[in-house]
Formats: structure tokens, C-alpha cells, sequence
């Protein structure tokens, strides 16, 4: 084994080993920290962490997976709108992770959402894999540097501005915008989630442990909207480094009429334009239709999908993969099956 590698099966050594690389100060994404891939591993549910370290010349690079058995996935949530190898420093030996997929007996290797990994498919097809990339899904995102909401308000669909001053003249909402954490404010975020269309997809201990973290660092923008006191819709935002993310949109079921959505996103939007550095926002992944009225274009974000071809494990997977293209294809007469996923983010 090459003497800059490392595997790792548990994140607590990982973490060590890699000391300051992957704190605040050092990656500026937080797809890309510690804190991120902690929360990450204590919530995993599609299999236990598998982290593989390369270094070479003062240069290193990590991969975090979620394995079973001899397939491994990126160790993620449902939060996570851009995942990638983490670097430090120039030319990571990304040939070495190949390596520690190998030495950890991985033959298939699926991760995403990614928007490029070129350099990481290059260094798997150099030794024996079969890469694929295909686009599964999209990020909606507007470009708003040095714009006052007004000027962005103004560019919105008619239908938009016309249905979120009709909601809010009838609604009689009180919006506000926090950037803490405390005990009573995460009690009136799991009263609107309890009660939310989609509490299912609402995990609040994953939530939590994510944006208190955020919370801690000052980036964390909390919006919440109460009717005659009482909470009734919940948006979560982060804003670093210039980019705005809109990650969560909750609202009570049984005021959905009310348009308690809308206004609360139009709120956060005001706040955001008049009174933060933004210069672009991102509403997370999904082609849903909606965004399409608050946001200018879309951002493809791709799976990459790898198998070992060197290896009777990886020959049954990639006879796998094949078998289900030619299934999906006959069964759409031929098109191309929908990859997409729809789990509704924000």
C-alpha cells in the first residue's frame, strides 16, 4: 500500500489524522468540513463510514463513503447539495483513493450529487474501473450581486408577485428572521415540522445537529411566520462566502391555504437582498416548478457511478447496471428511464 494512504472505517481517527484540513477556516464549503461529516456519520443509515486519505508532497485528498459490503455510496443526508472529493493544497494524488477503494475491497462506487469529478473518474478508469456520469438532477440558482430587492422582486413572474401580495394582504402573517438556536425557537420549528405535509421526509435531530453548527459560525438565517402567534411555517438558509442556500421550506398542513410558504419566502428574500452580501442564491436541488419563478437558471448536478472491472464482484455489478438499463428501456418503449429523484428539499 502506497505510504500516503490511509483507510479509515471509523470518523473519529479520520478526524484526528486530518487535524485543521477540514475546519471552517481551511474549506470553504460546508459540504466539505468536519462538522458536516461528523453529522453525517452519526445519522448514516445506508451503511457504516468508510474514509480514504491520500497524501503526497504536502498534498492531500479524502473520500467519505457509506459502505456495505463491497459497494459504497457518499457518506451524505439529504442536506448535502454538492458532494466532491475534499482537498488540500495542489495536485491531490486522487490515484491514491483508487488505490483505497481497492484496499478496502470496494467494486462499485456510486456518489452524488456532483457537478464535475473528472479527475476522480480519470484516476478509477486508469486502473480498471467502468465510469459512468449521467445527470440525475438540478440545482435552481439567480445571480442577484449588487441587486436591491425591489430591482429582484420587479424581474419576478406577474403571477408570482400578484399571488404573494393577495396571500399576504389576506394571511395577516408576522415574518421574522433569526440567526441563533435556542431551546424555544428549535421547540417552535418541531411544532411546524410535527405538523407538515411532509413530516416523514422531516428529521429534526438531523436538522439540528446540522445548522447548530451554522448557527454557532453566524451563517445560519432562520426564517419563521406566525399567525395571531403562533408558528406556522419554518425556512432555513445559510449565507457564506457570498452564497445564499435555501435548504429547508416547512409550513403547518392545516394552514396551507394560507400561503404561508410564499410569503415567508418573500420575506427571506427581502431580508436576504437588503441586508446581506449575496451574490447568488441557490434553492437546492429539484427541477420542482416554483422555483423556476424565484430563481434565473438551473445548474445540472450529476451521479457518478463506478465498477471494478478487474473483479468477479464488479463484472455481476456492472451485469447488473446493464440489465436495468435494457429493463428501463423497454419498459418506456425504448426512452430513456427517469433517474431523477424527487425528494423534496426546500
Amino acid at each position: 500500500m502506497n505510504a500516503g494512504l490511509r483507510v479509515f472505517d471509523r470518523i473519529d481517527p479520520a478526524m484526528t489524522d486530518a487535524g485543521t484540513a477540514l475546519s471552517r477556516a481551511r474549506q470553504s464549503s460546508m459540504f466539505d468540513r468536519a462538522d458536516w461529516f461528523s453529522v453525517a456519520a452519526r445519522h448514516a443509515t445506508d451503511g457504516d463510514p468508510l474514509i480514504i486519505r491520500g497524501e503526497e508532497n504536502g498534498s492531500r485528498c479524502w473520500l467519505f463513503l457509506a459502505r456495505k459490503g463491497g459497494s459504497a455510496t457518499a457518506l451524505s443526508n439529504w442536506y448535502c447539495l454538492h458532494y466532491r472529493v475534499v482537498t488540500e493544497g495542489e495536485n491531490p494524488p486522487y490515484d491514491q483513493l483508487a488505490e483505497g477503494l481497492r484496499a478496502a475491497k470496494i467494486h462499485h462506487l456510486r456518489i452524488d450529487p456532483i457537478d464535475d469529478e473528472a479527475e476522480l473518474a480519470a484516476a478509477l478508469k486508469q486502473r480498471g474501473w467502468l465510469v459512468r456520469r449521467e445527470q440525475t438532477d438540478v440545482s435552481w440558482r439567480v445571480d442577484v450581486e449588487g441587486m436591491s430587492f425591489d430591482e429582484f422582486w420587479s424581474g419576478r413572474p406577474s403571477r408570482l408577485r400578484n399571488t404573494a401580495k393577495r396571500k399576504a394582504r389576506k394571511a395577516k402573517l408576522a415574518c421574522k428572521v433569526f440567526n441563533h438556536l435556542d431551546a424555544a425557537l428549535w421547540t417552535e420549528v418541531c411544532e411546524v415540522f410535527e405538523n407538515s405535509w411532509n413530516n416523514r421526509a422531516n428529521s429534526p435531530d438531523l436538522t439540528h445537529d446540522v445548522f447548530r453548527h451554522e448557527a454557532d459560525a453566524g451563517t445560519l438565517r432562520l426564517g419563521m411566520a406566525y399567525k395571531d402567534g403562533r408558528p406556522v411555517a419554518a425556512q432555513v438558509w445559510t449565507i457564506e462566502h457570498g452564497v445564499a442556500i435555501i435548504h429547508l421550506l416547512s409550513y403547518r398542513e392545516d394552514v396551507s391555504k394560507l400561503g404561508a410558504g410564499t410569503i415567508l419566502t418573500r420575506h427571506m428574500f427581502e431580508h436576504v437582498l437588503d441586508n446581506e452580501d449575496v451574490r447568488t442564491i441557490d434553492f437546492g436541488i429539484g427541477d420542482h416548478a416554483y422555483k423556476r419563478e424565484w430563481m434565473s437558471y438551473r445548474v445540472p448536478l450529476h451521479t457518478l457511478s463506478a465498477y471494478y472491472a478487474l473483479s468477479l464482484p464488479g463484472l455481476v455489478a456492472i451485469a447488473g447496471m446493464v440489465l436495468r438499463k435494457l429493463s428501463g428501456l423497454l419498459g418506456r418503449g425504448g426512452a430513456p428511464k427517469e433517474t431523477r429523484r424527487h425528494a423534496r428539499r426546500s
